[in-house]
């Protein structure tokens, strides 16, 4: 079993160090490992396995969420989520620095892409906020910690992975995300009020006296409101109402989004060219990562080398908490290094086996893992999410880390709270689904 493991090891080292790409080097690398180590005909069991993995029902769906985000990506959306949110948070304190955080909460639910959640609002709000006069400071913080629930909040592209991979409902998943995701945002949220509170200088002058909407300006933001409203019922309303699979959800919201953009006319024939091609590009990266991490994990499956693991990490007598938290700073760690969908790909056909013998659910592992990967989003040098932010604000990668701290914070802060409260996770799922 060491040889196995050393094999493993070195064979994903040396792809990762060349700089091979990740889904054909898990292909190979899973290709390798069951010639070696196995008497199966490996032509006839990729083929296969192939066949099996990419036709699943969560797989298809993949290419229809991406399509609706890539058309959306391209709308006026942002805008008119700034505009519809602006009104309503006018009382709070803090002002309009939670029209970042809802913005992204109600893009997330639309979206699945933690990063494309960050370009379409931050591109609107943070630009209107500096505008305004606000901290810079909370209001970057404020957009790299909104964008980490791109992920959490379902649809979720990651979680599709997840499916996948663990064999388990996509439906459970999303909707046991749900919840996590937004007592997430509602927690971002009271640490601005909290900061607004403590120093009134974040928010300018002319926004800190009472609110200039009145009841008119707010009943009419409502229609700005109303595409996000209509794309998060065609997507999210069908499925839990039982109307459509998650497949066919994905379908809706595409026709959904494709409505939204031609009442919007942001519809053209090289916008929908864009759209289809980075749809395609996506899909393809994704598709050769799954079908990748599906061959290794299966060839390790059979070999149990996660059995091997989990017995040996149980022989460490770790309370379950205790295995949770080393997970989480794992997790944390590797992201330092690796991008959310590596991350997931190479280490649950390990990872998942001992966890599970643990005594820990398959559905709340999967919105932990989520929920940590999103935490790596915003962990330099690899982060997808402060990249993002520094194309739009021009800022060091390190000036983005620092101010989105306490989001990142926050956010393990409710790590710890849902592994010692595991209902969180899962009763919106046995509630609504059963048991």
């Amino acid at each position: 079993m060491t040889i196995v493991l050393l094999t493993l090891l070195g064979l994903l080292s040396a792809t990762l160090l060349v700089g091979i790409w990740i889904g054909p080097a898990l292909i190979g690398i899973g290709v390798v490992m069951l010639d070696l180590f196995t008497s199966r005909p490996t032509m006839r069991q990729i083929g296969l396995w192939s066949f099996n993995v990419l036709t699943s029902s969560e797989v298809v769906s993949l290419p229809l969420f991406i399509l609706m985000g890539e058309l959306l990506f391209r709308t006026r959306l942002s805008q008119s989520l700034f505009t519809g949110i602006a009104p309503w948070v006018g009382f709070l304190p803090g002002r309009l620095l939670h029209t970042t955080i809802l913005g992204c909460s109600l893009f997330s639910a639309i979206s699945g892409s933690s990063a494309a959640t960050t370009q379409v609002v931050g591109r609107i709000t943070l630009t209107e906020l500096l505008r305004r006069g606000y901290n810079k400071d909370i209001a970057v913080g404020s957009l790299a910690g909104g964008g980490m629930l791109g992920f959490l909040i379902p649809p979720s592209i990651p979680m599709i992975i997840y499916a996948v991979l663990a064999e388990e409902s996509l439906l459970r998943l999303l909707t046991a995300s749900f919840l996590p995701g937004f007592i997430v945002a509602g927690s971002f949220m009271t640490y601005i009020a909290i900061r607004a509170l403590m120093r009134p200088d974040i928010v300018p002058e002319h926004d800190r006296r009472i609110s200039e909407w009145s009841w008119s300006d707010k009943l009419k933001s409502l229609v700005e409101l109303g595409p996000v409203a209509f794309l998060i019922f065609t997507v999210l309303g069908t499925m839990y109402l039982g109307i459509a699979s998650p497949s066919e959800a994905a379908a809706i919201g595409v026709v959904g989004a494709l409505l939204v953009a031609v009442l919007q006319r942001a519809l053209t024939w090289q916008s929908l060219k864009e759209s289809c091609l980075g749809t395609v590009q996506t899909t393809c990266m994704i598709g050769l990562i799954v079908l990748g991490a599906f061959i290794v994990g299966t060839v390790l499956a059979n070999l149990r080398l996660p059995q091997f693991i989990s017995a040996a990490i149980s022989s460490w007598n770790l309370a379950p908490f205790a295995l949770i938290m080393l997970l989480m700073v794992f997790y944390i760690v590797l992201g330092t290094v690796l991008e959310g969908f590596s991350m997931i790909v190479l280490t649950l056909p390990i990872v998942l086996p001992v966890v599970l013998a643990a005594g820990f659910d398959k559905v709340w592992f999967g919105v932990f893992l989520i929920l940590t990967i999103e935490m790596a989003q915003v962990s330099p040098p690899v982060a997808f999410n402060l990249f993002v932010i520094q194309n739009l604000t021009g800022d060091s990668q390190t000036y983005v880390a620092w101010k989105v701290l306490p989001f990142f914070l926050i956010m393990c802060g409710f790590g710890i709270l849902i592994t010692l409260v595991p209902g969180i996770v899962t009763w919106p799922a046995d509630f609504l689904l059963g048991k």
